[in-house]
């Protein structure tokens, strides 16, 4: 398989050598979480020469043995050297049971610079707190954006190269497919592993039926403003059992896992979060092809699930914007910047421009105000507002 460098993430654990948290790299699987910690590896032998590197991928045999505390502390120990500085690399470390307890002995220590790799049910954002007693730093790896597919196939033009990614996604592992049906076999076989081994296995899901059915529904109403009541009702009326309990239960699974994010409402004039609707968007839209085909495909809110995943990629924190009556797509915030962002399929329409550009036209502050479409034109601007294709605003990124 062709592999290409992922500096951005690289740089993130790059910046925290030497500090005293516990790095822990999360994201859907297969999105190149072990590469990752493979590319660490091999910065630091060659640039930390004189420290001790202790690498553990509980995916190669001869690492199985250590699936206790007890085996595991004991390699680690056995291999430690008492004068050098020692990293701790382990790739897939829930496969050890208990593994919390080791690793926490390893960080009292302070002894060991500490590097995790895990299932993402098993270390989800959530949990981190609760299993570990030291500082965690976490570094999320999402699916290739869409200049790292350029990268990897030598394009250079975006235009031509969004309406390829636009289909085969992020998942580079579905790279190796020539044959379309191919690709989405493999999309489904990680969805298979990602429902049957981490989720049912964690949280003790019986019914997978309905947990596939309730991912279904999601993937055909992204970018939907939807609560649990709202999603069970919907389900029911189709002779699901089940109620909206079960559902949001199932939905923060599902989130855990890293194959959605929730989106929650901010509403911009009372300053104050939501509790009502929020949006959900798929890690990568390729999921949606594998598992539900172009049937009833909404190409706006597939554009706005790719800006979303996007800002988050770009280390965004993102909010669903309410002003008066009005929805803004996207509220972006990163320290002390702020973009507000509305994303459509086509705006040559003139009521469909007005419409899209009336909510950030109602913003009264200085903050930059953005309109991501498929112009197939340079940018522009609008009254203040910038006027960006759609491709070449995910091209344009630092990934």
């Amino acid at each position: 398989m062709k592999l290409i460098e992922r500096n951005y993430y690289l740089q993130k654990l790059i910046n925290v050598i030497g500090t005293p948290d516990i790095k822990i790299i999360t994201g859907v699987r297969r999105a190149g979480k072990s590469k990752l910690l493979d590319s660490f590896e091999e910065y630091l032998r060659k640039t930390e020469e004189d420290a001790s590197i202790i690498k553990i991928n509980y995916n190669l045999k001869e690492f199985r043995k250590l699936k206790t505390v007890e085996k595991l502390e004991e390699y680690v120990y056995q291999n430690t050297i008492s004068d050098k500085k020692t990293f701790l690399l382990v790739d897939e470390i829930q496969l050890c049971e208990d593994f919390e307890e080791a690793v926490n002995g390893f960080y009292e220590t302070g002894n060991y610079d500490i590097y995790l790799t895990g299932s993402n049910a098993f270390l989800s954002s959530s949990d981190l707190a609760t299993l570990f007693v030291g500082r965690q730093y976490e570094i999320e790896v999402y699916p290739f954006s869409l200049k790292e597919y350029m990268r990897y196939y030598d394009l250079s033009d975006p235009e031509s190269a969004f309406d390829r990614y636009f289909y085969e996604g992020g998942m580079s592992g579905a790279y190796l497919y020539e044959n379309e049906e191919d690709k989405y076999k493999y999309i489904n076989e990680i969805y298979e592993t990602l429902i049957i081994r981490d989720i049912q296995q964690k949280y003790h899901i019986r019914n997978k039926a309905m947990l596939d059915q309730l991912v279904d529904f999601m993937l055909d109403n992204i970018a939907n403003l939807s609560n649990s009541k709202s999603i069970s009702d919907s389900l029911i009326s189709k002779k699901v059992k089940t109620n909206n309990k079960t559902i949001g239960n199932y939905i923060t699974y599902i989130c855990r896992s890293f194959l959605f994010y929730k989106v929650r409402r901010y509403d911009l004039k009372g300053k104050r979060y939501l509790a009502s609707d929020d949006k959900y968007y798929v890690c990568d839209p390729i999921f949606r092809y594998a598992r539900l085909g172009t049937v009833n495909m909404d190409y706006g809110h597939a554009y706005e699930n790719m800006v979303a995943i996007e800002l988050l990629r770009r280390g965004y924190e993102l909010y669903v914007g309410k002003l008066y009556q009005k929805e803004i797509d996207f509220v972006a915030k990163k320290r002390n910047k702020i973009l507000y962002i509305q994303v459509s399929d086509d705006i040559t329409n003139q009521d469909t421009f007005d419409r899209e550009v009336d909510p950030l036209l109602k913003i009264r502050n200085a903050y930059p105000k953005l309109l991501i479409a498929r112009t197939h034109h340079p940018e522009y601007q609008y009254e203040g507002i910038r006027i960006i294709d759609l491709a070449k605003w995910l091209a344009d990124s630092e990934l």
